[in-house]
């Protein structure tokens, strides 16, 4: 029986057409190898598992290559057999965190000025190369400004900025840049068919945000869940496999924190801890989402692109709107500093929970930040009409005692005149709750069937708007096909009922087309509009 082989390395690409999101550093050595024109000195630089030491492998196979194929190796010949299997002593992967010292690169340097023995030509791979000393890189220079014929230098590293400049400017370099979630989540589906491993569409994407841009993180994380587990893969299970909270707790404690209940979020994040949760996994996903929540706040539409995937886009858009920029900033702060201090502290949990309080409670800090928040938070409700300011009254002036003359009747307390009707208050709009019609539309939403219940959107400039005023709820239909779709009794019961329970009062529903406005004459418009508010003055009378 064979020994079990972890997948990343089962599954490492063969061929610079399996490499996964490397497009254009791939395509390039390919024209090169072609055409011929091979540097003798590249530099893979790029952060961890996005295949710089792959690449180098499949360069080292495709320039030995006795049959290649467009570029690529073709796997099949004494020369890739060879250097697959690790027996070619013409190629060489050298770790420079273990041979970092002059003495390790003046023995390389002593023995590449001989030919090949086996393949065409001599190929040196040095992995993690910004671990070398000032020495060994003097001691590189000179061999790898002018190398040999026969002499080919692969240098890979994660930190390019601890690479000299004289070294830079002898290579050829190539970033690899974090492969999307997209590609990594079509990779892990592969593998997962060809290890019959039955993974589930939505845990290939948590795994795929999680491996944060490398490919090896995310075969890892497939690796780890798929041998922790029988049966389907799903999310719930990698969640709870990993130790992580999963995007639908996360959702639920931000939500208690944008409504400032701390009750209940400090009882969610004790039931998480206590069931085994990771405290650092936990304030990393909260970091995550509120990251998602700034850019959005800040970018609008076009921030759903650089999403983290951590929540929905749906609970996303619902929390910004809770939660103010100056908020969010400071609460990024505040998990950043307690991720921070998790390092040094002796309790994470009586960390956690401080940072939990704190978010809820921005009072508690009299930091310049935190006052800022609550004021910018202060500013958007006034703006928005969530709270009022009303005036002061008017004190009455006093009366002369002297003075015999009767008062003077204030306008509003003036008897109508004969034959007039006394005239009515202003009607005064009710003031709709926080949240009030994306609620209605996600309780409305489940009552009712297609194609009426995909009207009823929480967007903007969605196909149905309500405004509600003096127990009236008006729903504002784009066109005339929707206004004729939901006008219907069984739909607007639906709706006037829900609408009812969630503002405890009756309430009724009518329906408005906009889209069905009369043309031409303005003064006809105005004659139009007189008698439907004429007709609705009627129909009130008479019920």
């Amino acid at each position: 029986m064979s020994a079990y082989q972890a997948l990343y390395r089962k599954y490492r690409p063969q061929t610079f057409d399996d490499v996964s999101g490397q497009l254009a550093v791939t395509q390039t050595l390919k024209t090169q190898l072609v055409t011929g024109k091979m540097s003798h000195a590249y530099l893979f630089t790029g952060s961890r598992g996005t295949g710089k030491t792959s690449c180098a492998k499949i360069l080292a196979k495709a320039v030995n290559c006795l049959n290649p194929e467009g570029g690529n190796p073709c796997n099949r010949c004494e020369a890739c057999r060879a250097i697959d299997a690790g027996s070619c002593m013409d190629v060489l992967e050298i770790d420079a965190a273990s041979n970092n010292g002059v003495d390790n690169v003046r023995d390389l340097r002593d023995d590449a000025v001989y030919t090949p023995s086996q393949v065409k030509k001599r190929v040196y791979i040095i992995d993690e190369v910004h671990m070398l000393s000032i020495s060994a890189f003097n001691a590189l220079l000179k061999i790898i400004e002018e190398p040999p014929e026969h002499l080919l230098f692969i240098l890979a590293t994660t930190e390019l900025h601890k690479v000299p400049a004289t070294i830079l400017s002898r290579c050829q370099r190539f970033s690899f840049r974090r492969i999307s979630q997209e590609d990594i989540a079509a990779r892990l589906q592969y593998v997962a068919y060809q290890e019959s491993i039955d993974l589930d569409d939505s845990a290939a994407r948590v795994l795929a945000r999680l491996a944060d841009g490398g490919m090896r993180d995310g075969l890892s994380l497939l690796d780890q869940c798929a041998s922790a587990t029988t049966g389907e893969l799903t999310a719930e299970r990698v969640y709870a496999c990993l130790g992580i909270a999963g995007e639908q707790k996360c959702g639920e404690l931000m939500g208690y924190i944008a409504a400032h209940d701390t009750r209940h979020a400090l009882e969610l994040f004790n039931r998480l801890y206590t069931e085994g949760k990771d405290l650092g996994a936990m304030l990393d996903e909260m970091a995550c989402l509120t990251r998602d929540l700034l850019v959005m706040k800040t970018a609008g539409n076009a921030g759903i692109t650089m999403l983290s995937g951590v929540a929905s886009d749906r609970e996303v858009l619902e929390l910004t709107k809770a939660l103010g920029s100056a908020e969010l900033v400071r609460m990024m702060n505040l998990l950043q500093d307690t991720m921070a201090g998790f390092l040094r502290s002796s309790s994470r949990r009586m960390d956690a929970e401080l940072c939990i309080l704190e978010l809820c409670q921005p009072e508690l800090s009299l930091d310049a930040k935190a006052i800022n928040a609550r004021l910018t938070r202060l500013e958007e409700q006034l703006k928005s009409g969530a709270i009022t300011v009303s005036a002061a009254p008017q004190p009455t002036p006093a009366r002369d005692e002297d003075d015999d003359r009767p008062p003077m009747p204030d306008d509003d307390d003036a008897p109508p005149v004969e034959g007039e009707e006394p005239p009515r208050p202003a009607p005064v709009p009710d003031e709709a709750p926080v949240g009030f019609w994306s609620e209605l539309c996600g309780a409305v939403r489940k009552e009712l069937k297609p194609p009426a219940f995909g009207f009823f959107t929480a967007t903007p400039n969605g196909p149905v708007q309500g405004v509600l005023t003096e127990g009236k709820l008006e729903l504002r239909c784009s066109n005339t096909f929707i206004a004729e779709t939901i006008d219907k009794p069984d739909i607007l019961e639906v709706v006037a009922r829900k609408a009812g329970a969630m503002l405890s009062r009756p309430v009724r529903v009518t329906v408005t087309d906009l889209s069905a406005k009369p043309a031409g004459n303005p003064r006809m418009e105005q004659l139009m509009n007189f008698g439907r508010a004429h007709s609705d003055v009627v129909k009130i009378k008479n019920s």
